[in-house]
């Protein structure tokens, strides 16, 4: 998959997946209102390093840790580039 963005070392871009737009009630949500979801799918993975070895793959989803990573936008859209350790589980 030819992405455009090369993280570097141990580091992983991912990109969030979609709010909630209704609660468990049924209340819809706009704007601010919805909560940031901590799970995203993983766009790119870098290479590792000799001390950490990559333990994610392109196309997983994952839950991250919720002030991880910094905010980048790329050809209109954003994604998060983070260190693994960031990364607190695959979901199945």
């Amino acid at each position: 998959m030819s992405f455009g963005i090369r993280p570097l070392g141990d580091r992983v871009v991912i990109k969030r997946v979609e709010a909630e737009e209704k609660t468990a009630g049924g209340i819809l949500l706009t704007g601010h209102a919805k909560e940031q979801p901590q799970m995203a799918q993983v766009i790119a993975v870098g290479p590792g390093t000799e001390d950490v070895k990559m333990q994610v793959k392109e196309g997983e989803t994952v839950i991250f840790s919720q002030y991880a990573g910094t905010v980048v936008k790329y050809d209109g859209e954003e994604y998060i580039i983070l260190n693994q350790k960031d990364i607190l589980a695959t979901v199945e």
